[in-house]
């Protein structure tokens, strides 16, 4: 195995060296990819092949990418025509940026080609959807090229308690490229992984609770896990709609930033959420508020339960609160979120009981408006994991969710009683503290505060925060009201233009 590494980490700089006649794709941002476009030292088609190869090369070990796209190349070679003959300058708007530009999909964002949308489960293989999702409609108009389709935990994570960590039946074990043996996370972790490895330009997840935070965070690279209703959910495979939404997971916050601009927006296929959303998003976009002096007078809030941190990364976290105060922001230390044990409790804070409901109706609902599907309903996923055991792992991973799911029969009195509850926990918890304090926003490791953003609908941003004694990444999460996008970014970017702790991986055993 040793050996393997080698020969990959050796393949890889020679590839990275040759790609696009002496242009740099290892760890290009889009910025660079445009310049390198406009000044004729690449094209979009040399970017495609580069990360066809790279995918080639790096798959077998890390096992990031479901499928890639037949058309790719086409569509690199009709861009690269489009930019010779001067159409796109026309293309694309705010996510004009994006145009030639590969993008790695979640396997769970559906698309109207030869690419499958199956949510890593073979039950799904071979359907096929009316049209494109609504954040892939709106890459497609910007002008991206869909490279693929990124592995993802099976199911979003949501088939049995005891969780896949990274497998799905279609993508098998996704691995860590820093540190193979350590969690990738999930369940966008082809995503953040892809985006590590130089295996895409840029990437979407989607996140319910912890999907887009936890793999940005464990995978060193950025994640934005947006306001629910920002971006369109239409088109994905769901879990619910009060907590959905879909993402970017970069290298940058410029290049994340840039692809949230892109997708963000109202679909009528997403009507009710897209529309009360859109009163978030600013005139001009997001990239304005890339500011190196984004901390400065910043009200930043840092809420006690989170930082009890065992791997030995304390100390590395309390050194970026100081930098954060020293490039002008207000820390505000020791803040109780109330009732924080039960928000983060999902056995008794109300998400056992409506969660799995509307995962039923949401799942139905998806599966009934596909074109063509090898299963139906909730019921037909659960007998094709019974008729398919050792496929789908059924001994070692089992179905108890979706079993307790398909028990359920809508959105009764129970149910609406517990979504009451959690409302009413983040009414009382995070948004109470940050109304009182003033906040900008609170910073936890990683994804620890995502249950705290998802029974609100919040956003959250991760940034690079640097790596432990093993060599595993972590990350740093900006969390805010729903909204928030525009100072959370301001923030997340001066961050991470202070600190610049980013490094490509190295594949450790």
């Amino acid at each position: 195995m040793p050996r393997l590494f080698l020969a990959v980490a050796a393949a890889l700089v020679l590839l990275a060296a040759v790609g696009g006649h002496g242009f740099q794709i290892e760890e290009a941002t889009v910025d660079t990819i445009q310049q390198g476009f406009r000044n004729g030292s690449l094209t979009s088609v040399c970017l495609v092949q580069f990360y066809l190869d790279r995918i080639h090369d790096l798959n077998p070990l890390l096992r990031a990418v479901i499928e890639v796209n037949p058309d790719a190349l086409r569509q690199a070679e009709r861009a690269d025509a489009e930019r010779r003959s001067g159409k796109f300058s026309t293309i694309g708007g705010r996510g004009g940026q994006l145009h030639g530009v590969p993008v790695l999909l979640k396997d769970n964002i559906a698309t109207r080609d030869e690419l499958n949308t199956t949510a890593g489960s073979f039950a799904l293989l071979g359907s096929r959807t009316k049209r494109d999702a609504g954040v892939v409609s709106r890459l497609r108009r910007a002008g991206a090229i869909v490279l693929g389709k990124a592995n993802m935990d099976e199911w979003s994570n949501f088939r049995s308690l005891d969780g896949t960590d990274g497998w799905s039946a279609r993508g098998g074990q996704a691995r860590n490229p820093y540190v193979l043996s350590a969690d990738p996370c999930g369940s966008s972790g082809g995503s953040a992984i892809a985006a590590a490895a130089n295996m895409a330009a840029v990437t979407l997840g989607t996140e319910t609770d912890g999907s887009i935070l936890c793999p940005a965070s464990l995978n060193s690279v950025v994640g934005i896990k947006p306001t629910v209703g920002l971006t369109s959910r239409a088109g994905v495979v769901p879990i619910t709609p009060r907590e959905d939404t879909v993402g970017p997971i970069c290298r940058t916050v410029t290049d994340a930033v840039r692809v949230l601009d892109a997708i963000a927006g109202y679909d009528a296929l997403d009507a009710a959420a897209t529309r009360a959303a859109s009163k978030y998003i600013p005139h001009g976009g997001y990239m304005q508020f890339l500011k190196n002096d984004g901390l400065m007078g910043k009200r930043i809030g840092v809420p006690n339960g989170f930082f009890d941190n065992p791997n030995g990364t304390l100390q590395l976290y309390q050194q970026h609160l100081n930098s954060i105060r020293e490039q002008g922001a207000i820390i505000i230390e020791n803040l109780d979120i109330e009732n924080l044990s039960t928000i983060l409790d999902t056995l008794n804070n109300g998400q056992q009981i409506a969660l799995p409901a509307e995962f039923k109706l949401s799942l139905n609902a998806y599966l009934s408006d596909l074109t063509y599907s090898p299963v139906r309903s909730l019921a037909e996923v659960i007998a094709f994991n019974i008729a398919h055991p050792v496929e789908e792992k059924l001994e070692e991973v089992g179905q108890l969710i979706f079993l307790v799911a398909e028990n359920t029969t809508g959105i009764g009195a129970t149910e609406k009683a517990a979504i009451r509850q959690l409302k009413k926990l983040s009414t009382d918890g995070l948004e109470k503290l940050m109304k009182e304090h003033k906040l900008d926003a609170v910073v936890t490791p990683n994804d620890f505060l995502s249950r705290v953003l998802a029974i609100g609908g919040m956003p959250g941003i991760t940034v690079p925060a640097g790596y432990g004694k093993m060599g595993v990444p972590f990350g740093l999460c900006f969390g805010g009201m729903k909204g928030y996008e525009p100072r959370l970014i301001e923030m997340a970017y001066a961050f991470e233009q202070v600190t610049k702790v980013r490094k490509a991986p190295t594949f450790m055993a």
